[in-house]
């Protein structure tokens, strides 16, 4: 068995090495007309990119604000493809921790809207939501909801979840851009290393006693 993934390691080095050799050879046979082509492409690129960044800030992109009615909800859904949206209440001392990280993340990925609305302000949306439980952050991308983080039950049932947790869950729905495993929470990570207080954890499973609902 030992000889049979040794030499299953050294055929896929192999391989790995061919790739990188074809790869290596396309760039040394590149002449002036390809690779001015390859820096009209890149510069295309850049500026198509700097253009759509610009629009997304000039939409609200880049930072955390707080939607006044579902008006205005709805007036954004038509502006912005991803939406990363926070539905709390006054009274729900978890939707504060929600609010920190997502401060964080919102300049970090101005490809989403990040935003936050009063669920018992807005009890249309709400209700069109489904929302029943504060706080719920709503995954939006192309009009669609496509995810919930309800509670932080996908956050290690803890108060004191890492920001880079919450980035994590949230790549989950698409609605951001995300480089890193999205199979592997970050806090289950061989590298990872945690500075946080001592763990909490939510009593009773599920969504936890912990989180209110909106009823």
């Amino acid at each position: 068995m030992d000889q049979l993934l040794q030499s299953n390691l050294v055929n896929a080095a192999v391989q790995i090495e061919r790739q990188l050799d074809d790869e290596i050879d396309k760039l040394d046979n590149l002449n002036i007309d390809d690779i001015h082509a390859l820096r009209e492409r890149r510069l295309k690129e850049l500026k198509e990119g700097a253009k759509k960044k610009q629009e997304w800030l000039a939409n609200g992109h880049g930072s955390y604000s707080e939607l006044p009615d579902e008006k205005e909800f709805f007036e954004m859904s038509k502006k912005s493809a991803n939406i990363v949206c926070h539905f709390y209440r006054d009274s729900a001392e978890r939707c504060k921790i929600v609010d920190k990280h997502l401060k964080i993340l919102a300049p970090k990925h101005v490809e989403a809207r990040f935003c936050k609305i009063n669920a018992e302000k807005c009890p249309f949306l709400t209700q069109r939501l489904r929302i029943k439980v504060i706080p719920t952050i709503a995954l939006i991308k192309d009009s669609h909801t496509k995810d919930y983080i309800v509670g932080f039950t996908d956050l290690g049932n803890r108060d004191d979840f890492s920001t880079d947790m919450m980035e994590w869950r949230i790549a989950q729905s698409g609605a951001i851009e995300y480089s890193g495993d999205l199979l592997t929470p970050p806090d289950q990570r061989p590298a990872h290393k945690t500075t946080h207080l001592k763990k909490k954890t939510i009593r009773g499973g599920g969504y936890g006693s912990d989180d209110s609902d909106v009823e």
